[in-house]
């Protein structure tokens, strides 16, 4: 089986190479980068990774799309349009209006979204063109909106992952004492912005009996970040991101996670090696969100987005169901929601690909939020499609954390200026 990952010179790249050597499916796997130098130092760290591992698939690297999309079966995009420098610039343009600058939430999300669409719908045109019948795994942040933007030209055959619902679930199943394989987890929302809403154990849900216990819900990472007195009054918890939403002042400023990132990694790049990159990874994981994380070191040793997106591609190429939460469009799953509208929630996956859970209604709170936040991707969907400045303004006026149209204008025109991707949308002022 051939797998071609987009987005092959990034630093999370071993991450997913270090997952496909536990595992056969995979006989060659090709990387694609616009950026010769980053692929031959990826090359390098794969190298030595697959140093006296049988059976390990062949690496092949290429800045030729056409030619890493011939003949696969699989694609995974893993791209990052403007680098990190771009989300330092996301940060800082963010930072000078004191809204949040987070790159996936927030006025940094919606830059980073008009970014990366155009590119996301460019790359979903050559996957329709070159392999039409191959499964697109989207990593690609903004997942959601991302996810959303390819699927209007490959339909069901782009599915896009996040770790964040599986790390929470497991989180709270080790503080309630159950095995996650024996429970099943009503989890429902938009790409960071959901809500894990019940744990099903033998017909009957468990998780009232951890909402009532403040010393367990305090044990794990997102009862530290929400207090117990926060979950207790909304009666579910919240994806960690979510804390941007509910805690929006205390998440304002700070230092620059682009910044550090960047700096970081320009060391790694510089002189590749398995070595300096397990370092590198070990303090870029120590230090996000490092103040919840006490006691959580099981969760920076594995079990992200890369063992999803292959538990995702085994059960797509063997055809043996499996349960995951994804992020695929609505249909009939999550009510008040567009049927069109990419969601994320748990699915049945097999060889015919993945279909969304029937759930209940999101609680009036979280489907308020979810309804502004699609809104918002979609106003940035549109910018990206059509160029409409007037769809940009609009994305970064009606998102619940940017609190003036005046605001949003000048966001705009701060990140048109600082990032020449976005010259589409035009440099005169957003009226």
């Amino acid at each position: 089986m051939r797998l071609a990952l987009l987005g092959g010179g990034g630093f999370r790249v071993p991450l997913v190479h270090g997952a496909l050597l536990t595992g056969g499916d995979v006989t060659e796997l090709v990387l694609h980068d616009v950026d010769a130098g980053r692929l031959a130092a990826i090359e390098r760290v794969l190298a030595e990774q697959a140093r006296g591992v049988p059976g390990a698939p062949r690496v092949r690297t290429t800045t030729d799309l056409r030619d890493a999309l011939s003949d696969v079966d699989f694609v995974f995009s893993a791209i990052r349009v403007g680098g990190l420098r771009g989300r330092r610039l996301d940060e800082q343009v963010a930072a000078a209006e004191g809204v949040l600058g987070q790159e996936t939430v927030g006025a940094g999300g919606i830059a980073y979204g008009l970014r990366t669409v155009p590119v996301a719908v460019a790359l979903a045109r050559t996957i329709a063109e070159v392999a039409p019948r191959a499964w697109v795994i989207n990593f690609t942040n903004p997942a959601g909106m991302v996810t959303e933007a390819m699927a209007g030209v490959l339909g069901e055959r782009v599915i896009g992952i996040c770790d964040s619902p599986v790390g929470l679930c497991r989180r709270v199943a080790r503080a309630l004492g159950v095995d996650p394989a024996d429970a099943r987890f009503d989890y429902a929302g938009l790409n960071h912005l959901g809500w894990l809403r019940a744990v099903h154990v033998g017909g009957e849900d468990v998780l009232p009996r951890l909402l009532s216990d403040v010393d367990g819900l305090e044990s794990f990472e997102e009862g530290k970040l929400f207090g117990a007195g926060w979950l207790r009054a909304l009666g579910v918890v919240p994806n960690e991101y979510l804390h941007y939403y509910y805690l929006a002042r205390e998440a304002v400023g700070g230092e620059s996670r682009g910044a550090f990132l960047l700096e970081q990694q320009r060391s790694f790049y510089a002189e590749p090696s398995l070595a300096s990159w397990e370092r590198t990874r070990l303090e870029r994981e120590a230090t996000y969100m490092a103040e919840t994380r006490e006691g959580e070191r099981e969760d920076l040793e594995g079990g992200g987005y890369e063992k999803v997106a292959l538990a995702l591609m085994r059960a797509l190429a063997r055809g043996e169901p499996t349960t995951l939460i994804l992020n695929v469009r609505n249909g009939s799953a999550l009510p008040g929601v567009p049927a069109d509208a990419v969601v994320e929630v748990p699915c049945e996956v097999d060889a015919g690909g993945a279909r969304p859970f029937g759930t209940g209604p999101l609680p009036d709170h979280a489907l308020g939020l979810v309804t502004s936040v699609k809104a918002v991707e979609r106003a940035v969907i549109e910018a990206a499609t059509t160029g409409s400045r007037e769809a940009a303004l609009r994305a970064f006026a009606l998102h619940p954390l940017v609190d003036s149209v005046s605001v949003a204008r000048r966001l705009l025109d701060g990140y048109v200026a600082a990032h020449p991707e976005l010259a589409y949308l035009g440099r005169q002022r957003a009226e």
